[in-house]
């Protein structure tokens, strides 16, 4: 239960609540009153996550291991590379993540709580946001259990509230004319270029189907429980997403939605305060904000909570980064999860767009590669116990490799820079890995053995 709810919080972010107005101005018009390429676009990104979490799912039994893309990449291709995906989620891959959410959790919380935010004037949001950092990791810091019903709680909150904004949207919220039903025009756009740029944002939206698998040795009998929360808890999601994105289209003209770049301050970058507003009038705003909230310390939680099991990973197997591998009697690696909150309130001040970008295409690129490694280990390891095996092998890893790859070669198209920093970064882990890897046992380095 506690490994599902994982998966679903680390998905619900701050994406589904505002790329819906990104993908409406990416087709430019050319939609008119049908909007089922914009529900496709949510279906497909689903399907994706799906083929994926399928794929580590089978990873995560066959090599049941904490740290996720770190120990799969450090058994199939080398400790190197493990090592260098371990270090990007232990500097920047889950802190700006976590960042870029406190950061809107803090401004979410002041639009609805504006009593607050006048108090401290203009320190109010950046303070919101280094209180919910305080107290998640202060929760975490307790015990595996403590995080376990924390988690749960907070996203079942979430899940209800959504569900709830999705039954009162189409019950009692404004219809507008749109058409669901898939048309024969909507198949061009399909498969248009705006289609494939838009799918960018909603594969960001569904990033964080793979948490369960950073916390294998934290749950009760792995080969059952992996598999379930991996596939259930992306499989809900999707259609939550699907509900939700079609609720804000049944509420809320086009034209609103609509997120224009040259005017980033436009309250349709909101999409969830330009429906919330549609459905429950003038305090539309301020529900959808308390809503989106709590969904964010959920989300806040989840990569907290995986985050700090990479960091605690590397340093159980490499001496030279030990301390990073102390745990507490209740087993909770308190030096990990301190040092990530420490790299998160320093990320805070900064702004939240360039980091987003990087930090998105490193680690599409590391889940290619584990992807991938379903195949590779396949060949390599073909007598390896798998109680678990990906369903629809080898098309379901081949399809996610190949919108994968797509992406990322949008996204190179579209940021460059911002790509090939983050390609300059992983490499800066080679140097790092001859010094911390020497002397110690190639065995111990590809989790065949324990430190």
């Amino acid at each position: 239960m506690s490994a599902t709810a994982l998966v679903v919080s680390n998905m619900i972010g701050t994406g589904v609540f505002t790329s819906l107005g990104f993908q409406v101005a990416g087709f430019n018009g050319a939609l008119g009153q049908h909007v089922f390429p914009l529900i496709m676009l949510w279906i497909v990104g689903g399907v994706l996550a799906l083929c994926g979490a399928l794929c580590y799912a089978e990873l995560a039994t066959a090599l049941p291991r904490s740290g996720g893309e770190y120990n799969f990449l450090s058994r199939i291709y080398h400790p190197c590379v493990g090592f260098c995906t371990g270090l990007t989620s232990a500097t920047v891959g889950f802190a700006a993540p976590i960042a870029i959410s406190a950061i809107a959790f803090g401004q979410y919380f002041c639009g609805a709580f504006p009593d607050f935010a006048h108090a401290l004037g203009r320190n109010a949001e950046h303070a919101a946001s280094l209180l919910l950092v305080v107290l998640v990791t202060a929760a975490h810091l307790r015990s595996i259990r403590f995080t376990g019903a924390f988690q749960a709680t907070t996203t079942t909150i979430t899940v209800l509230l959504i569900i709830a904004f999705i039954v009162v949207g189409f019950v009692t919220g404004p219809a507008q004319p749109v058409s669901f039903a898939p048309h024969r025009a909507d198949w061009p756009l399909v498969m248009s270029t705006a289609f494939g740029s838009s799918l960018i944002w909603v594969m960001y939206s569904y990033s964080g189907w793979n948490a369960a698998a950073y916390i294998v040795g934290e749950v009760q009998d792995p080969p059952r429980s992996l598999p379930r929360a991996l596939i259930l808890g992306t499989a809900f999601v999707t259609v939550l997403y699907v509900a939700v994105n079609a609720a804000f289209l049944h509420t809320t003209p086009l034209q609103v939605l609509a997120h224009d770049p040259k005017h980033p301050e436009h309250p349709s970058f909101d999409v969830a305060n330009a429906a919330g507003q549609q459905i429950f009038g003038a305090t539309g705003a301020r529900l959808s904000n308390a809503l989106i909230c709590i969904g964010l310390v959920a989300n806040v939680s989840g990569m907290m909570w995986v985050g700090s099991r990479v960091t605690e990973a590397i340093g159980a197997n490499y001496p030279r980064l030990g301390i990073f591998g102390r745990t507490t009697a209740t087993r909770v690696p308190h030096v990990a999860l301190l040092y990530q909150a420490v790299v998160v309130c320093a990320l805070l001040y900064l702004k939240p767009d360039d980091i987003l970008t990087y930090v998105g295409a490193v680690l599409l690129f590391w889940s290619l590669l584990a992807v991938l490694g379903v195949i590779v280990l396949r060949f390599r390891e073909p007598n390896l116990p798998r109680p678990y095996r990906t369903w629809g092998y080898p098309v379901t890893p081949l399809i996610f490799a190949t919108v994968t790859i797509f992406s990322l070669v949008q996204n190179y198209q579209s940021n460059p820079r911002d790509t090939l920093i983050g390609a300059a970064t992983v490499l800066i882990g080679i140097p790092v890995y001859l010094w911390v890897s020497r002397d110690v046992p190639m065995a111990r380095l590809r989790g065949e053995m324990e430190g």
